[in-house]
Parts: C-alpha cells; sequence; structure tokens
C-alpha cells in the first residue's frame, strides 16, 4: 500500500447477496483509491447481517473525501466518526459552497456524539440542522444563517438492500417488464396497494391525459371510490380532457363513444377550462351542478385531493392549476413523504418530478406504453421505480377489477 491519507469506514449489513460489498470495492477502484480489508465477519445464516471494515487509501485529502461521498452513498461510514460539519447559508436561496446533496435514502447525521436521523429524505437537497434536530431542504427555501451540513463527514446512509423476506412483487423481479404475465403482475399490485391502504400510507397517483384518452378514467374513478387513491398528481391536461369529456363526450375532440372526430371537437378542451374558469374552480363547478360526472367530479364529491402542476404550454389554465412551480413543489413535496405507494401512468415529465421527491423506501410502479419512460425515471435515480410496459387503459380497468374483488 502507497503513503497517503486513509480513513477506516465501517459497513453492515447483508453485504454479499445483495452484492453491496462489490459495488464499495468497484467505486473505490474507479476513483483511483485503494483498499484493505481489515475484518471481514459474515453472517453465520442468510438472516444475519455482515460487517466489515475496510481501510481506504488515496492520493490527496480531496481524492479520499470524494471516495467516502460516493461509498458513503452505500452505506460505508467512518469507525471514528466525527460530528457533521456545518457552514451558515449566506443568503436566502443560496447553499454554501461544499454543502452536502442528499438521496433518497434513510439518512443520518451525527451531532455532538449522537446520530440523529434526518427527516424527510429526499434526493437533491440539503441539510439543515437546528436546536438538535436534521432534516432535508429545498435550495429555494434555505434562509440566510441556517446551518446546512457540509461535506461527507458526520453523515449516514443505509442503502436499500434486497428484502430478506417476501418480495412485494412476485413476477416482477426485473427492473421493465414487457413479457410478464399481466394478470398476475396486476394481481401483484393490488395485494401490495391492498396492503399499503391496510398499514395506513397514502397511495399517490401520478396520472397523464392518455387515462382520459384511453377511456380509462372511469376505471380511476372506481380506485377512487374504494379508497386506494389518497392524493392524485397531474397536470392541466389530465384535468381538462376528463371535464371536457364529461361535457362534450370527447377527448382532444375525439368522441369517447365512437372514436370519431367530432364536429368543432378541437374547440372543446378550450370551451371546457373557459366553463370551468366561469364557474371559479373544479369544486365550484361541481357544487353549482355544471360538472356531473368523470373523474375530477368523483375526487371532488369524495374529498380526495388532487395537486395539478402547471407547465409553460398550458392553455387557461384551469383555476385550480399551480401556475408557480415551488408552489406545486412544496404542495407535492407533503403528499411525497406520507406515501407508502405511487402508481404512475403514462405522464413522463410528471413521473421524473415526483420520482425525484419520493424517499426510496416507497413502492414505485411506473405503467406506460413505452419502456423509455421508466429507463428515464432510473437514469434519473428513482431506482426503485419498477416499470410495467403495457396500455394504461388496459391496466386500470382490470387493476380497478382486482382491487374489487378483493
Amino acid at each position: 500500500m502507497p503513503h497517503g491519507p486513509y480513513e477506516d469506514v465501517r459497513v453492515t449489513g447483508h453485504l454479499i447477496d445483495s452484492g453491496i460489498m462489490t459495488r464499495i470495492m468497484d467505486d473505490i477502484v474507479a476513483l483511483d483509491g485503494e483498499f484493505e480489508t481489515v475484518t471481514f465477519d459474515v453472517g453465520r445464516t442468510n438472516e444475519d447481517p455482515s460487517t466489515a471494515v475496510l481501510r481506504i487509501r488515496a492520493k490527496d485529502p480531496a481524492q479520499l473525501d470524494a471516495i467516502l461521498g460516493e461509498i458513503g452513498q452505500l452505506g460505508a461510514e467512518p469507525v471514528d466518526a466525527e460530528d457533521a460539519r456545518t457552514e451558515v447559508a449566506p443568503a436566502d436561496g443560496v447553499f454554501p459552497h461544499g454543502f452536502y446533496a442528499t438521496t433518497n435514502l434513510e439518512t443520518a447525521v451525527r451531532i455532538d456524539g449522537r446520530w440523529v436521523g434526518v427527516a424527510d429524505p429526499e434526493m437533491d437537497l440539503g441539510i439543515v440542522i437546528d436546536s438538535g434536530a436534521a432534516r432535508t431542504v429545498a435550495m429555494a427555501d434555505v434562509r440566510a444563517g441556517q446551518r446546512i451540513v457540509v461535506g461527507h463527514a458526520g453523515v449516514r446512509v443505509r442503502p436499500v438492500e434486497r428484502p430478506r423476506d417476501k418480495q412485494e412483487f412476485e413476477f416482477m423481479n426485473s427492473e421493465v417488464s414487457s413479457e410478464k404475465p399481466k394478470a398476475l403482475v396486476i394481481r401483484d399490485v393490488a395485494r401490495m396497494l391492498v396492503r399499503v391502504r391496510d398499514r395506513g400510507q397514502k397511495i399517490v397517483f401520478v396520472v397523464g391525459p392518455a387515462v382520459v384518452h384511453t377511456g380509462a378514467a372511469e376505471h380511476l374513478a372506481r380506485l377512487v371510490k374504494s379508497g386506494y387513491v389518497s392524493v392524485l398528481f397531474g397536470g392541466n391536461a389530465v384535468a381538462t380532457h376528463d371535464i371536457e369529456s364529461a361535457l362534450y363526450g370527447t377527448s382532444l375532440g375525439i368522441t369517447m363513444d365512437g372514436g370519431r372526430p367530432a364536429a368543432g371537437g378541437h374547440e372543446h378542451h378550450l370551451r371546457a377550462i373557459n366553463t370551468i374558469r366561469g364557474c371559479g374552480g373544479i369544486r365550484e363547478a361541481v357544487e353549482q351542478g355544471v360538472l356531473t360526472s368523470g373523474l375530477m367530479h368523483t375526487l371532488v364529491t369524495t374529498g380526495t385531493p388532487y395537486v395539478l402542476a402547471g407547465s409553460i404550454r398550458d392553455d387557461g389554465p384551469l383555476p385550480d392549476v399551480i401556475t408557480d412551480v415551488l408552489d406545486a413543489q412544496k404542495t407535492m413535496r407533503a403528499h411525497c413523504q406520507e406515501a407508502g405507494a405511487c402508481i404512475m401512468l403514462s405522464t413522463m415529465l410528471h413521473s421524473i418530478a415526483t420520482g425525484n421527491m419520493l424517499p426510496a423506501r416507497v413502492t414505485t410502479v411506473c405503467v406506460d406504453i413505452n419502456p423509455a419512460v421508466v429507463t428515464k425515471l432510473a437514469d434519473r435515480g428513482s431506482f426503485q421505480t419498477i416499470g410495467i410496459v403495457t396500455d394504461v387503459g388496459l391496466f386500470l380497468e382490470m387493476l380497478a377489477d382486482e382491487v374489487e374483488r378483493r
């Protein structure tokens, strides 16, 4: 071993069968570091955790810090842990230089010699320490003078290991499922939703306009009535076309019963928006008897919350749409932290946005006819996402039938 700065780290868990140890060693070598196995106590059975101590060497302190930061995301923590270092935020909306950027994994920081869990885990945020407590904070929400964690010292991350008990999904062991028997896959999803609801956790549905275009909104409304939708995330489009369908029988000007272009149908979505704006909002339209059916009507009448986040291309938009993206983030973030499951239905941009706000512990299912959507989610860090490549209309109808049978 060459001379240079080094640090002893400890990692505990199911290191061999979950592949964590291999990943740690690969990351060290990839960053031009070297390691020495000081101790490696392997669990006696497949239920017992293993513990390893590695000595990490680098050319200089900067390289060592980079290695520790990388393998820290896999659960490696210094044997002689020090307290987390902090610096004050120099201005509102500005982190101090060298701030610690969070993952969506369970995280703890060391404060006054003890480990303290970081509240509200989410990727790409900072950590603020105040009165002995720690929580994540978005860049836009940080305030001048707050103490923000910098560097990787005193930060501990628990990686997601392969479950030791029965899998949530029996038939979905690959990241993207396109050829698995759909009935079996949907049965597993239904079983998972029942478990999450019984645990009292929220089920988030992220919905795109294809749900309306395919005629599946009525099946999603069945799930809402059955109590399997705790909150709905979407944009201006899904609400607009659902209301268009309720008022005019079309979606994007195409008749829902015959699939034919309606005379003047290209104007229907604009007229639907105008009608709701005249009422003052979706809830007001329901209360005034103007909107009497559809998914949005069901959400209002069942008291199910929804968050409609706008975009620059929106027509109107509907009065309920949150046009300030930071306000939309804050509203969605609060629901994400309480989620136990998230079902993403044919909306790439809203799915990626939601995935970035979900803790890694949340079981996430992405349903899309395009396998590239779930790949994009995984590429952006939402590695817990399981993809089902299928038509969203057929999926929702079968899922609603399955949960109703249960």
